[in-house]
């Protein structure tokens, strides 16, 4: 019963409150029908096109009641975002630490939307697939990947951080999900980047770990003695220096 002027909008409030960190579909669908109760004309074929007859009401005379437009939601629980992980390390050097992630809210019975669109969503190199099972029947699959700020830090980090899954482990009963990481931090130079981590569970929720990588300043490569040969007289000392790239 909303009357709308010609070029007018109106705004469709859609809530979203989830109870489970899974997907949910629905579908906002908007009815128009003409003020004056008039309809449209409009002759039905054999090969009418399936989807227009889907998004029209037909009046008993055969014309058109009313216009459907259909909106597909879907709602995709995240997580509030985690403490941060902070990995440092000394310019050309490099470390390896264990990062544990907890994902809290993955729900057993959500398991079977696994093959649902979201599983599909891997199409790019860098996402990383992840099963975890607890022995007995049920599975869920992840999905994570490095989320950067920028293809320049990007470009700057990719190569010299690595990241591989050494342990996982789903406790069913309080629907806690723990991934163990092992990163490896290897920097070529001073540096403090942040990048955030994102795990997606192939069922819908996505869990976000901010992560900054601290590079401090480089030890010293060497010591240069220079003796002195007398007053007002050169002392010279040779050493190589050796370029890292081309």
């Amino acid at each position: 019963g909303i009357h709308l002027a010609p070029k007018e909008k109106l705004n469709i409030p859609v809530l979203f409150m989830p109870d489970a960190m899974k997907i949910h579909k629905a579908e906002v669908v908007v009815h128009v029908m003409r003020e004056s109760g008039e309809n449209w004309a409009y002759e039905q074929s054999a090969g009418s096109n399936k989807d227009l007859n889907r998004n029209v009401s037909q009046a008993k005379n055969g014309g058109i009641q009313g216009i459907l437009w259909r909106y597909p939601v879907h709602g995709i629980p995240e997580a509030p975002q985690q403490k941060l992980v902070v990995i440092c390390c000394q310019a050309r050097q490099r470390v390896e630490q264990r990062v544990e992630m907890l994902l809290i809210g993955v729900v057993p019975d959500a398991t079977a939307a696994r093959n649902s669109d979201m599983a599909n969503t891997d199409n790019s190199a860098n996402i990383q697939k992840v099963q975890v099972t607890d022995g007995v029947s049920a599975t869920a699959e992840f999905l994570y990947e490095w989320q950067y700020q920028s293809n320049e830090i990007r470009s700057q980090l990719e190569s010299l951080v690595g990241m591989h899954l050494v342990q996982k482990e789903w406790d069913t009963e309080s629907g806690i999900v723990t991934l163990v990481f092992n990163v490896v931090f290897a920097p070529n130079k001073p540096m403090r980047i942040k990048v955030t981590l994102v795990i997606q569970w192939a069922a819908g929720g996505v869990w976000k770990f901010p992560m900054l990588f601290i590079a401090t300043e480089a030890g010293v490569d060497d010591v240069i003695d220079i003796e002195a040969v007398g007053l007002n007289k050169e002392s010279i000392v040779g050493f190589t220096l050796t370029s890292q790239t081309r």
